[in-house]
């Protein structure tokens, strides 16, 4: 069904993968909201690397502190999601050069 050179490009498609993988694993984007106030690091895998509350939440309402975190998550998964898919693109040119 599948001759050696089509195993052996499935293996290298593979292998591109889990290099852009890991890749992503180690870059970071921040999502930021109320001037910094609140602040959500994630992986380029859209893995939570940290949250960082720069605020006394105790003088905070909790709906505003919510709305902070929501915001705040909201642009750090876009920014994630723009280098996954800027990081997918460049791994499928690799895969499929003239694209």
């Amino acid at each position: 069904m599948f001759g050696s050179d089509m195993l052996s490009k499935l293996s290298a498609m593979k292998q591109l993968a889990d290099e852009s993988k890991s890749k992503l694993d180690n870059l970071t984007v921040d999502g930021e909201s109320g001037s910094g106030l609140v602040v959500i690091t994630l992986t380029g895998n859209r893995a939570l690397k940290s949250i960082k509350i720069n605020a006394d939440i105790k003088l905070m309402e909790t709906e505003d502190l919510e709305d902070l975190l929501s915001v705040a998550l909201k642009r750090a998964m876009d920014k994630a999601n723009e280098l996954n898919e800027k990081e997918v693109m460049a791994s499928a040119k690799n895969m499929f050069p003239g694209m």
